[in-house]
């Protein structure tokens, strides 16, 4: 029997054209890897060695601060600091292990760490338990995008038990406060690890480890120290801290200037003020990255320290100034009847320069703490806060006058009390005739309300209105500021109080009060321009606490050399006649020289020879016990304006004692405080002087 033939298979042609397909596709491919390889493949070698470069800043010593006699009032104090860089391909699990070794090293305070941190290291290491705290459902609803990844990570979180948290050993929490540090850094720059109480052992145990911690390295910090405790510490102002760093709220400012997100900045006041000058100029790092590793670090330009201030200041002098005043708080607290009085405020001013030689407030505060009553600086409250001042301000009224033409110089009236339509208003007792002069000398009110009413082109006839125009108030509010009352100063600080005005403009006697100064409300530096620009004889000068801006020095005991200088600075001048600020100016002499001034018994017979105007307000109290009272309660402001000496004045100032007391009994701490000041003021200058002229023997006498 014949063999059968073997049926033969046709292969379909659709198969044969997907081999074919499949064929032409390997080829392509093939040829493809060919071009890579023989072509590009020294370009793509190169693009993966290719480096970047990146430029970081390092911080600097923040600049310091010196007295008027160059004694150091805010420095730095070098402090052992260990820092991390965290760079760009740094894995976590990489910084978790760093930290585990850093805190076999050193002792790490663990107060910072919170639940949040605790529960974020408890995911990282323990990776399958938190898998499982997520359900099938909620992650079905993130691949249908109903969810986001980061929403599991929340939910995570969330169900991390107290019981999870326990499991941590206090070592383990140490590791955990590193690694919140290291977190807490931005890309490539150091950030602060550990900079409080790294002992010299912890410094050296790090160095010697430094191979095993990828971006760990052990540098100097520097802290803020301030050499006369807490004397001015609220006008200097503080500095962040790196845990701090930038501000929130002026974040952006401080980016778009070069700044990086944990810079230690100034806060408030001169540190704030003079952020630009403090703050010097940061190490400029170049850092070489290959494959995302830093292979090599160059310095483009080294840092340098900020530069120094030297303020206007005369410690010595403000120590003494703040042991008067709180002296005579406590001395005449005791006297009773004196429940509200809880503050006073001195500031001293060179009338010829503007410099402030002594800017002091004292008040009484209860410590939180112990619970007790303690004495705390309140310097800042000569500028942010402020009161009815009083018959202090009598000199601008009279000069408002001669300005105004309401009366010229000799001018006289007869005092005894006004009988107002509905009221009447007058000096503490009738005076008789007084003059420009004397009125000062004698502080007549009656004086001021005619001048007031004539100045308001008003007539006073017993019980009738007086007719003034309401424009008077803005006349003599704009006269009063050319004087520095009721407007800023200048003063190189942040947050001046300009005070407040009285808005009541309905009734003849506000306007009559205005002009004694117990309307509108001033600040204690107000009112020692006020008394400089008499003293200088019309110049109103800003005024300012830094002297001088010195050039960083490399060796830490001198002074480099001078920046900038603060020149005086004008902002007006009365521009009146000559005779018009020499009758205020005499007027001034009176209170203080001669019998029957109000100040006479205080500064009479002093070798300075001062020239004053005191002031008693009746006031209400606006202060922090307030919200305990229904209404208002009346009590009595007490202030002090003067200069010295009065024929060549060298010294302006000015005292603010508000709310001393309720009723009729009284007090003259103002002129107290004034007197003792004085006193001191002239006391220190010439032991300098005693000081300097032995020196000057010594050097006579050396062979």
């Amino acid at each position: 029997m014949a063999k059968e033939k073997k049926k033969k298979t046709p292969i379909p042609f659709r198969l044969n054209f997907m081999f074919f397909l499949i064929f032409i596709l390997f080829s392509s491919l093939i040829i493809r890897l060919g071009i890579v390889q023989i072509v590009y493949g020294d370009d793509y070698l190169r693009e993966v060695d290719r480096t970047e470069n990146d430029v970081a800043n390092t911080p600097v010593p923040r600049g310091k601060m010196y007295d008027r006699n160059l004694n150091p009032v805010v420095d730095n104090e070098p402090l052992n600091a260990i820092t991390y860089t965290k760079y760009p391909n740094t894995k976590t699990a990489d910084m978790v292990k760093t930290a585990e070794i850093l805190a076999t090293l050193i002792e790490m305070d663990t107060k910072k760490v919170r639940d949040p941190d605790i529960k974020d290291f408890w995911i990282l290491k323990n990776p399958e338990k938190a898998e499982a705290l997520i359900t099938k459902a909620e992650r079905k609803k993130v691949v249908e995008k109903k969810l986001e990844q980061k929403d599991l990570y929340k939910l995570q979180l969330e169900r991390v038990t107290e019981d999870n948290l326990k499991e941590f050993t206090k070592d383990e929490l140490e590791v955990i406060a590193i690694f919140r540090e290291f977190n807490s850094g931005y890309a490539l720059t150091p950030s602060i690890v550990k900079n409080k109480d790294v002992s010299t052992n912890e410094f050296a145990r790090v160095s010697e480890h430094l191979d095993e911690l990828p971006g760990v390295d052990v540098t100097t910090d520097w802290d803020r120290t301030y050499k006369y405790g807490e004397t001015l510490r609220s006008v200097l102002g503080k500095v962040s801290s790196s845990e701090e760093g930038l501000p929130s709220e002026n974040i952006d400012y401080y980016l778009a200037r070069d700044y990086t997100r944990n810079d230690r900045v100034g806060k408030s006041y001169i540190e704030k003020q003079y952020e630009d000058v403090l703050r010097g100029q940061k190490t400029r790092v170049e850092n070489v990255l290959s494959k995302g590793e830093v292979i090599k670090t160059n310095t483009l330009t080294e840092g340098q320290s900020g530069k120094d201030l030297v303020l206007t200041i005369d410690m010595e002098l403000q120590q003494t100034v703040e042991d008067i005043i709180e002296r005579e708080l406590r001395r005449t607290k005791a006297r009773g009847n004196t429940y509200l009085l809880d503050r006073a405020f001195v500031v001293l001013m060179d009338p010829n320069t503007g410099e402030v030689l002594t800017m002091a407030g004292r008040q009484y505060g209860r410590n939180s703490k112990t619970g007790l009553t303690e004495m705390n600086d309140f310097a800042l409250g000569n500028i942010t806060t402020s009161y009815t001042v009083g018959s202090s301000v009598k000199g601008a009224t009279v000069y408002t006058g001669f300005q105004t033409g309401a009366i010229s110089p000799g001018s006289a009236f007869f005092d005894r009390k006004l009988q107002l339509a509905g009221a009447s208003k007058g000096s503490y007792s009738d005076l008789g005739y007084v003059t420009d002069v004397s009125a000062l000398k004698k502080s007549s009110n009656v004086y001021m309300f005619m001048t007031a009413i004539k100045i308001a082109g008003g007539h006073y006839i017993p019980h009738r209105p007086l007719g003034i125009n309401r424009e008077a108030y803005s006349i003599m509010r704009n006269h009063f500021a050319q004087f520095g009352l009721g407007v800023r100063t200048g003063i190189d600080l942040p947050n001046e109080s300009v005070g407040f005005k009285g808005v009541d403009m309905s009734t003849d006697g506000l306007l009559l009060d205005l002009a004694i100064g117990q309307y509108d409300t001033y600040t204690p530096m107000q009112l020692a321009q006020y008394a400089s620009t008499i003293a200088n004889g019309g110049k109103r000068l800003e005024p300012h606490m830094v002297k001088e801006i010195r050039n960083p020095s490399n060796e830490h005991k001198e002074l480099g050399s001078v920046f900038k200088s603060m020149s005086p600075k004008v902002l007006n001048d009365l521009g009146g006649q000559d005779i018009w600020i020499h009758r205020v100016q005499e007027g001034f002499r009176q209170v203080a020289q001669e019998p029957g001034g109000t100040a006479y018994k205080y500064f009479g017979g002093k070798s300075y020879r001062a020239a004053a105007k005191t002031g008693t307000a009746e006031a209400f109290y606006d202060g922090p016990r307030r919200n305990q009272y229904s209404k208002p309660v009346d009590t009595i402001n007490l202030t002090l304006a003067g200069y010295a000496p009065h024929n060549n004045p060298e010294v302006a100032f000015s005292v603010v004692v508000p709310w001393v007391y309720q009723g009729k009994p009284s007090d003259d701490i103002n002129k107290r405080i004034g007197r003792d000041v004085m006193d001191a003021y002239f006391k220190l200058k010439e032991k300098r002087l005693k000081g300097e002229s032995d020196k000057d023997k010594e050097i006579e006498n050396t062979p």
